[in-house]
């Protein structure tokens, strides 16, 4: 199991913004590409996934306890922001001690 796999401070911790192309049947998207259902409109060229503008954030797709075992309900079809995001960010760290998570080196 991945570090990420047990962590999920990322999806409970940043606003998750992208393109509408990579909405289920955009010319981006990946696999079936995100569920509108799973965003709300910010701009005509900006789409959110839902959760990560509350407070505190946690992204609608992510299923299961930060720090223990989580899941990317939608992980084939996640946005760029999340596909470009991964340990090596700083971002990371400040995630994971935002949620009490031992820091990575």
């Amino acid at each position: 199991m991945s570090v990420c796999q047990t962590c999920g401070a990322c999806c409970a911790s940043f606003r998750v913004d992208f393109h509408p192309v990579e909405l289920a049947g955009g010319a981006f998207a990946w696999g079936e590409g995100v569920p509108l259902a799973m965003t709300q409109p910010v701009t005509p060229a900006i789409v959110r996934l839902c959760g990560t503008d509350d407070a505190p954030p946690r992204c609608i797709a992510l299923a299961g306890e930060i720090g223990q075992q989580v899941s990317c309900t939608i992980y084939d079809a996640r946005p760029s922001p999340c596909r470009e995001f991964d340990v090596e960010h700083a971002a990371c760290n400040r995630a994971r001690q935002r949620h009490g998570l031992e820091l990575l080196s």
